[in-house]
């Protein structure tokens, strides 16, 4: 099986010890993702009612999806090549995501430096999964 080392490096007298990731809660891009998904589950909270079985509940479902892919993959990983397909799926969900946040941007729900700030968030957890996927063999 393989294992991610993560950042929680321990000095032992002057060893470094790289502690193998025990959890997907540990994996810095699946932190990331969860958090995007909470800040843009408390922006949709201001959107229209009229919107709320539509682009508020179809951005919020693709949010949440890139980290429970991450998760679910997590879980999967002794199969390289269904972890590596759950990286896809949450890349694929983070790219609608931010198909949303343009949405979004254009309707006046949110303001440009919202959506800069999200898509920035967005660009950085997507390179991280694809850190990851190319990585993991």
């Amino acid at each position: 099986m393989h294992q991610i080392e993560n950042k929680n490096k321990i000095d032992c007298n002057l060893k470094i010890i790289i502690m193998p990731i025990k959890s997907f809660q540990e994996l810095e891009v699946y932190q990331l993702s969860h958090a995007l998904a909470m800040k843009i589950f408390f922006i949709t909270n201001t959107f229209p009612s009229e919107e709320k079985y539509s682009l508020t509940d179809q951005i919020r479902r693709s949010s949440r999806s890139v980290a429970v892919n991450i998760a679910e993959g997590w879980g999967k990983r002794i199969y390289v090549n269904n972890f590596e397909k759950q990286l896809v799926d949450a890349n694929g969900s983070l790219e609608e995501s931010k198909s949303w946040l343009l949405l979004s941007k254009d309707c006046s729900y949110i303001t440009n430096e919202q959506q800069d700030e999200l898509f920035k968030e967005a660009e950085t957890i997507g390179s991280k999964i694809w850190r990851l996927h190319e990585r993991w063999k």
